[in-house]
């Protein structure tokens, strides 16, 4: 009788333990995070945009919604872009001669650029070429000599056409870009001074220009961001000494390269 009772009383105590241990409202149960106030969202974005405007200030040279110096700047008028190389308002320069033209691409590869180059390779060879060998002035020499310089005319034409920086890589075009930044930022007396401090900090913008803007497109690409990482530094680097070797110099190379003086000095956050 006593076992029975026993018996009966542990299956109660079982069966209570188990609904108390395995309740509905415990199974369906979820855990929910506390929701973020509208001034917890709004100090992360506060702090996203401090670190992006340190970034940019850095990098660009310019204060987050600030006035940018770099479009008009010395730098920017230098280098040549896609765009300004495909541009449809350049005109190619036309020479000449009594037997013909030869018509000068506005940019030209392989560093022969303006000046003497451009005047040796497309007026003084062909007519030199043409008048090779000729001794006496009869007629007979002069319609030989006409004929010879229409040929030469012809070849300097499609040698205009081959020499075009239009027909360069990405390779060539960036060959004449730093070809014409070291003549611009060199002194007249030594136009190509790849020494100068000037010139070094004006390569320097242009990689990190050049690298910022790939970065934009991909941005998973982290090696390249710790190559912008050193080259930022390196150019910081380089201005300092600039600053303390002549400051007349230093104040004067900032704006032709489109950068605020406290973005190059103090601590930098890229």
């Amino acid at each position: 009788m006593f076992r029975s009772f026993t018996t009966q009383a542990s299956r109660c105590i079982a069966s209570s333990s188990r609904a108390e241990l395995h309740t509905s409202v415990i199974c369906r149960a979820k855990f929910q995070r506390p929701k973020k106030t509208v001034s917890k969202v709004q100090a992360k974005l506060d702090r996203k945009q401090g670190k992006d405007a340190a970034r940019l200030y850095a990098v660009l040279g310019s204060e987050y919604n600030g006035e940018d110096k770099w479009p008009g700047c010395d730098l920017q008028k230098t280098i040549l872009t896609q765009d300004a190389l495909y541009a449809t308002d350049q005109q190619p320069q036309v020479l000449n001669f009594a037997e013909g033209t030869v018509e000068i691409p506005p940019h030209l590869n392989y560093g022969i650029g303006g000046g003497e180059g451009k005047k040796l390779l497309f007026e003084v060879l062909p007519t030199l070429t043409a008048e090779n060998g000729a001794t006496t002035f009869d007629e007979n020499t002069v319609k030989e000599t006409e004929e010879a310089m229409a040929e030469e005319l012809q070849k300097a034409n499609m040698f205009a056409k081959v020499v075009d920086l239009r027909n360069a890589n990405a390779r060539g075009l960036a060959y004449e870009n730093r070809r014409r930044v070291i003549v611009t930022f060199s002194t007249p007396e030594q136009p190509h001074d790849t020494g100068r401090s000037e010139v070094q900090a004006a390569l320097l913008t242009m990689q990190i220009r050049n690298l910022w803007s790939h970065l934009l497109e991909f941005r998973k690409d982290v090696n390249n961001r710790r190559a912008l990482r050193r080259l930022v530094h390196q150019r910081s680097k380089v201005l300092r000494y600039l600053k303390r070797l002549d400051r007349d110099r230093y104040e004067a190379v900032l704006p032709r390269l489109g950068l605020d003086e406290g973005s190059v000095e103090g601590e930098l956050v890229i």
